[in-house]
């Protein structure tokens, strides 16, 4: 059985973590001047501190600073704007190992993991950096000698974002850079449970010196702030990355209001080996894709869909490859999975487990919690599994991987989109007619064949049917936080 490692260098964790607060109007508000709520160590179950939530005035504040920035930020320079992403994308790089330890503490993924997020996002802010001064409009030839006829690409205005915890720097930086970069301004909640990351770039903004008002932070119960934020008649814009349901109350909401929205939701993608596949290769990358932050990923593979030739090869080196993983606190250089980031999920993932077994399924390796301290939980690998399954039909957001045989290319894809999910999918061939008909057929908005190769800062990221609307990165990146003005003269 797997068993947690442990490590002596963390006995002293919760001396680490750094203080949290509200980021309001340029003012930092600490725990000790607002009620809030109790960080912890999902490896540990430790007390790490204090979180501030905002208070009803607090978030009526932060709408009138983000209205008031928004007049003159919406004039600024690009340059201006590209200068203090570029300036935060250097501190970024200069803390990532203060920032990733942060992560690590209160969202649980590996020091390495978290680091290597962090490095990510300071690539957010060099892409936006650039982009922003690259955002254009055009002349449309008139009909008329004497009219001139433009269009102008400008800033939407007041944003709200809300990010979550599996990637708390990650989600919050692509909506940040965004907005800054378009020339909005911008009201933030984070995640609770995680919220070390997105205070630490506050911090940085500010030193950064951007203007009052631009960004905020605010915490809060989510409901209550969700409705508050996006109600407003201050707000223009809204970004949510999270759960489908969640998803479908804020867009919902958001409608009421005619408020333009970014959705970038959960998914189920489905992973089709082809036998013509390099078997082992597969197998080994997706064993790490797989189970990398404890499965915690909205583009985690999670139906494994492997031609039947090939079923009996891919299994056997899917299942060494994930007997391999030492799971453990983050902190301790050793592990290669931490936690599940909630104590609620480690009920949910042996829910998926019991419902598989109700069902004729088989636990190759895995099934079970690791320990009585902490919420780890095995790699866990899943056959015989029927479609109609919880883990094949609900997303488990855990590291648990059902694995079932299919025969045809009609009949993987008609099962691979048989979900209202569609954020991303993986293929695994050296057939060029096989990528090319998974490549058309797949109902996916990221397809990644042979390879992970999304979510970068210079390609888009979205979904399609549940899984969202809009896309975030790549040239598509200013979409959301632009309008579009026509505008027409007579001399």
């Amino acid at each position: 059985m797997n068993k947690p490692v442990e490590s002596a260098a963390i006995a002293d964790a919760a001396h680490a973590y750094p203080e949290q607060f509200l980021y309001i109007d340029g003012e930092f508000i600490g725990a000790s001047a607002r009620a809030g709520s109790t960080v912890r160590n999902p490896a540990t179950g430790q007390v790490l501190g204090q979180l501030p939530h905002a208070t009803a005035d607090d978030l009526q504040r932060a709408l009138q600073a983000a209205e008031r920035a928004f007049a003159t930020w919406k004039t600024s320079s690009p340059l201006d704007r590209s200068a203090i992403l570029r300036k935060v994308g250097q501190m970024v790089r200069d803390r990532a190992q203060q920032i990733g330890r942060g992560i690590t503490m209160d969202m649980g993924k590996p020091l390495a993991e978290a680091v290597g997020e962090a490095m990510s996002c300071a690539e957010h802010c060099d892409w936006h950096a650039e982009e922003c001064r690259r955002i254009y409009g055009r002349v449309i030839p008139s009909r008329l000698p004497n009219v001139r006829q433009m269009v102008l690409r400008q800033p939407v205005g007041v944003c709200v974002a809300f990010t979550p915890w599996n990637f708390p720097l990650n989600q919050a930086i692509r909506k940040i850079a965004a907005a800054i970069g378009a020339g909005c301004t911008i009201v933030i909640k984070g995640p609770e449970d995680a919220p070390s990351a997105l205070s630490e770039l506050a911090r940085m903004f500010d030193e950064a010196g951007l203007p009052k008002g631009v960004l905020n932070v605010v915490w809060g119960v989510p409901h209550e702030v969700s409705q508050t934020l996006i109600a407003s008649p201050i707000v223009r814009k809204v970004s949510f990355t999270g759960s489908v349901p969640v998803g479908k109350q804020l867009a919902a909401l958001a409608g009421q209001h005619m408020k333009r929205m970014t959705m970038e939701l959960g998914g189920h993608s489905p992973v089709v080996v082809f036998d013509d596949a390099e078997i082992e290769r597969a197998a080994q990358l997706l064993s790490g894709f797989k189970f990398r932050n404890a499965g915690q990923v909205c583009v985690s593979p999670t139906r494994f869909y492997v031609q039947e030739k090939a079923f009996d090869k891919f299994m056997a080196a899917f299942i060494a490859a994930a007997r391999t993983i030492k799971v453990g606190d983050g902190l301790d250089p050793e592990s290669s999975m931490g936690p599940l980031a909630h104590e609620r999920r480690v009920p949910a993932i042996v829910s998926f487990v019991e419902d598989a077994a109700r069902r004729g399924g088989r636990v190759e390796t895995g099934g079970e919690r690791i320990g009585s301290v902490g919420n780890f939980f095995a790699p866990t690998i899943l056959t015989q599994v029927p479609d109609d399954s919880l883990v094949m039909t609900t997303e488990p957001f855990g590291p648990v991987a059902p694995c079932v045989p299919f025969k045809t290319v009609d009949e993987v894809l008609r099962r691979a989109n048989s979900l209202p999910y569609g954020l991303s999918s993986y293929v695994f061939t050296t057939s060029t007619k096989h990528a090319l008909a998974m490549q058309n057929g797949l109902e996916a908005g990221n397809v990644n064949i042979n390879h992970f190769g999304q979510a970068m800062p210079e390609v888009p990221f979205g979904g399609v049917k549940d899984s969202g609307i809009g896309s975030e990165g790549g040239a598509e990146t200013f979409d959301g936080y632009l309008t579009t003005k026509f505008v027409t003269q007579m001399d």
